[in-house]
């Protein structure tokens, strides 16, 4: 960071502020500024305050003391309304756009005259997103847009709107390699025009790569603030979590069996699946890595019963020696093929049913037969069991929902939603995405339980070090199917990503 930028004064700083919901502080006396052009990461385990501090300062809910100050004027915002007309955007992860119109009427929306020509529209809109690189056709539907696009179009709509705050909520949590590489151009676009820069992350080499300041927060209080030069690894770990957290190999405790619990043989869904084969036997971890589209997923996804492949050429799938194909993953999940998803906030439970709701849901999903009532009584003692199991946080299993949990947590329910029944073959879709430092090895020891407990795991992971962690053995995806494979001691980060490209 510049000696400019460290004696410029603050474009909107946060004075011993305070949030609490009931007895309990969601912020305690925080202290935090952003300066113009700089990048400010805030970094936190999930329920640190991270997203109570960012809507407080987006106005999406209002603080009960301290003080919010913008360009040297307190405030106190209402609305968001209010929060954006004093210069702060905020993009969320799940984005905020409205889908259905196209991308030149998002940038513009509110912006209307009483008569407007599409074509001028599109124009304008086209020079706003040219001049930030953002290689996106204005006419399209936002509704099409990937998950990065639809962050730079809203990154494009707070330039234009001249905010002088831009907050970027998690940005790279569901990007492809591309989009991560763009928005973080876009960052350092935003910087060197004089916008300051919220970024907050759970990868720590994000951070430290592109971040000027990194400020930690753990319980809602705040842990201090480092600037570039101090940068430290283990410093900023111990600030989060208040130890040291190593991702280190998580080995495993008995050999695998003999024979293959799953083997896929030339499995073919055009275009994204190409002749995919491996095996996985019961007793280990199979890690899967490649880039985004290298079909992965939608691999997994034919497996469980959710996609379905052509009968004629489209491969085969043997469970336990015998050819199986599911019409559903109804009938998967009762064979004991348990697929979890990487999306956890769409595909991965019901957000207004409570923990208990949504464990048990799982519990009588993958039952022989299906019951024709619900009961109560072990509804109640099944999820306790596996709340108690994952250790998710919560106090109220059978009220909370999991939309109120945090991301680390939610991802426990996932987990448990899937494994109340112990499956011969449980395949885990990014199971540590958008989860904090301290919850990624209580994760990483229940999947290595899991296999050590004879049940075949297949990992998907686009995060290296978490591949190197828990595989026993290492598949590497392309083009929709298998490059390459490596042994844990083989398996460097070069080679792997040099397998994934070349």
């Amino acid at each position: 960071m510049t000696e400019t930028k460290t004696a410029t004064a603050p474009v909107i700083a946060l004075e011993g502020v305070s949030k609490r919901y009931g007895g309990t502080y969601a912020l305690d006396n925080v202290s935090f500024d952003v300066r113009p052009g700089e990048i400010h990461a805030l970094l936190g385990e999930n329920g640190a305050g991270k997203s109570t501090l960012v809507k407080i300062i987006s106005g999406a809910i209002a603080h009960d003391s301290g003080e919010l100050v913008v360009d040297g004027t307190e405030r106190h915002f209402d609305t968001p309304r209010d929060s954006t007309e004093a210069g702060v955007a905020m993009v969320y992860q799940e984005g905020s756009l409205v889908e259905t119109m196209t991308v030149a009427q998002n940038l513009f929306l509110g912006e209307e005259d009483v008569f407007n020509n599409l074509g001028k529209l599109n124009i304008k809109a086209r020079e706003v997103l040219e001049a930030l690189n953002f290689h996106i056709r204005p006419e399209v539907a936002a509704g099409v847009l990937g998950v990065g696009q639809k962050q730079m179009v809203e990154i494009a709509r707070a330039v234009h709107r001249n905010a002088k705050v831009v907050i970027l909520d998690e940005p790279t949590a569901s990007v492809t390699p591309e989009e991560r590489l763009q928005l973080f151009m876009s960052m350092q676009h935003l910087r060197d025009s004089g916008i300051g820069v919220i970024f907050i992350t759970h990868m720590l080499d994000e951070a430290f790569d592109q971040a000027d300041r990194i400020t930690v927060l753990r319980d809602g209080v705040m842990q201090g603030t480092v600037d570039r030069p101090d940068f430290a690894h283990d410093k900023i770990v111990r600030m989060m979590v208040g130890r040291t957290v190593e991702m280190g190999r998580v080995l495993p405790g008995r050999e695998r069996d003999a024979l293959p619990t799953l083997q896929v043989e030339d499995l073919t869904l055009l275009p994204v699946v190409r002749n995919m084969a491996f095996s996985a036997y019961a007793g280990e971890i199979v890690g899967l890595y490649g880039l985004v589209g290298a079909g992965r997923s939608e691999v997994s996804q034919i497996i469980a019963g959710i996609t379905k492949r052509r009968r004629l050429r489209g491969g085969k799938v043997k469970l336990l020696g015998k050819q199986v194909r599911y019409r559903t993953p109804r009938h998967a999940r009762k064979d004991g093929i348990v697929y979890v998803t990487e999306d956890r906030k769409r595909e991965g439970f019901f957000s207004h049913l409570s923990i208990s709701q949504n464990i048990y849901l799982g519990h009588l999903c993958s039952a022989k037969w299906l019951q024709p009532f619900i009961r109560p009584r072990e509804r109640s003692a099944i999820a306790d069991k596996y709340v108690e199991l994952f250790d998710v946080k919560t106090l109220e299993p059978a009220k909370a929902t999991v939309e109120e949990l945090s991301g680390g947590n939610q991802q426990k329910v996932v987990l448990a939603k899937g494994l109340t029944r112990k499956p011969l073959v449980a395949i885990i879709d990014e199971p540590t995405r958008g989860v904090d430092l301290g919850t990624i090895p209580e994760i990483h020891a229940k999947l290595r339980e899991l296999a050590d407990d004879g049940v075949a795991v297949i990992i998907i992971s686009s995060y290296i070090p978490e591949i190197q962690a828990l595989s026993d053995r290492i598949l590497v995806a392309k083009n929709g199917t298998i490059a390459a494979e490596f042994a844990p001691d083989e398996a460097t980060e070069d080679r792997l990503m040099f397998a994934a490209v070349h």
